[in-house]
């Protein structure tokens, strides 16, 4: 990628610099490689689904981005102005749907192995499979430095939307999108002291990080099949049992899986005074265009728990639930400053564990976009740096997932704790 090709180039934003010291200091782990793939039927001219993915590249420049920190005292992303996207077709027509499964299976993982240069745009790829006439396997390819779990709809929902245009011969004319750059202009002009002593108070009297004594006491090397992750679906009657109580309460369902889960470690832990890490949206009100922007937006934030047990769980939950209203104002707060300001010792992370609620609509944002199309079985891969991940999907049953190393915790702990969460939010509906 020659000079006379790059755009533009400006500094990352909080999450970004984060996600990017991780995949630095792990480069093989894996760390924020993310994978989402589905089956696509009646698809009726590939060709035209290829050029709708390079017709959306071209729209956004944080999808022709790449990332230069070497020499450098601060870290820059770099915009291209043409990148190519890279684009894999396979032919897997008569091989037994067996032996296609267990060739995906090896095809995924070698794809997550194999990684991303960030010095090299684009850090995303995709892959169309064969499998039958009409009938494909797509895996869309991505690093976690340049979209975020709200912007994946938008991206799928131009890419349809181009294809659709593209089968009818017609010119999609799209508004020009706002730029990421806009966003972390927004960002430096945000006043960190204010943000400082909001969390020095916020965090003022903890000290170490919250204990997993479930975690292994031997420290495993990372071996084969290390990430994994398991998953329960609460039954259609608890779903709806916890959000009629959130609804008549004035509570979010995310308020009430985050104390579960505080709840869950101090159970575990035997504190009173937990904290676990939250994904924000980060996505500013009052920048213009915000809701429609693609990038990496999210940040992560502490959440301060304090189990009191006097209180009833419904002011318990409100208290909760206002202190997250509060904090939303500091969503840019960079996690390593926060850090810094709190009083757990240089060098111990301030949590362990990362609760994250995916109430993006990805899957809306795939159906009846195109004609004739059917998308099935659409599933997502990521991984954190964290200890333990919590991934609460809504649906008609709630999904919760746990990513976890299996050298640090046994499968049967993952599986109990699972099973903990579950009849703690059960219990919310029986004894509000």
């Amino acid at each position: 990628m020659g000079k006379a090709n790059v755009e533009d180039f400006y500094p990352l934003s909080p999450m970004q610099q984060g996600m990017l010291f991780h995949t630095l200091y792990s480069p093989n782990s894996g760390v924020y490689f993310e994978q989402l793939t589905c089956t696509l039927r009646k698809l009726a001219n590939a060709q035209a689904f290829k050029q709708a993915w390079q017709q959306v590249a071209d729209r956004h420049p944080i999808l022709r981005t790449s990332f230069v920190w070497e020499g450098l005292k601060e870290p820059v992303q770099v915009v291209y102005r043409q990148v190519q996207l890279p684009w894999e077709e396979c032919d897997w027509q008569g091989i037994a749907p067996a032996a296609q499964q267990q060739q995906l299976e090896t095809f995924l993982k070698s794809d997550r192995e194999r990684g991303f240069d960030l010095r090299q745009p684009p850090l995303m790829r995709m892959t169309l499979i064969e499998l039958a006439k009409d009938t494909y396997y797509f895996i869309w390819s991505h690093h976690h430095l340049l979209l975020d779990g709200w912007s994946n709809p938008a991206i799928l929902t131009e890419v349809f939307d181009f294809y659709q245009a593209e089968l009818n011969g017609e010119q999609l004319s799209l508004p020009r999108p706002r730029p990421y750059r806009d966003y972390i202009v927004w960002i430096q002009q945000q006043n960190l002291s204010e943000a400082e002593s909001f969390w020095r108070q916020r965090l003022q009297g903890f000290t170490a990080p919250t204990p997993l004594p479930i975690e292994r006491d031997f420290g495993g090397a990372a071996g084969e099949e290390s990430d994994r992750e398991q998953q329960i679906l609460l039954s259609v009657a608890t779903t709806a049992a916890l959000r009629s109580l959130a609804r008549q309460q004035q509570l979010t369902l995310n308020t009430l899986v985050q104390g579960a889960w505080g709840l869950l470690l101090s159970h575990y832990s035997g504190e009173e005074d937990v904290i676990f890490g939250t994904v924000v949206s980060g996505r500013p009100p009052d920048l213009a265009g915000v809701e429609s922007m693609v990038g990496m937006f999210v940040n992560t934030q502490p959440a301060r728990v304090k189990i009191r047990p006097k209180d009833s769980l419904l002011s318990w939950l409100k208290q909760l639930q206002d202190r997250q209203i509060e904090a939303r104002q500091y969503e840019y707060s960079p996690l390593v400053e926060v850090q810094r300001w709190s009083e757990v010792p240089r060098g111990l992370p301030l949590f362990d564990t990362l609760v994250v609620f995916e109430n993006y609509p990805l899957e809306s944002s795939l159906q009846k976009r195109v004609q004739n199309l059917e998308i099935e079985s659409v599933l997502s891969f990521e991984k954190t740096n964290y200890a333990l991940t919590l991934t609460v999907v809504p649906g008609e049953e709630l999904a919760l997932k746990i990513g976890y190393n299996s050298n640090r915790f046994e499968d049967s702990a993952i599986a109990r704790m699972l099973g903990h969460l579950q009849t703690l939010l059960e219990g919310m509906t029986a004894n509000p």
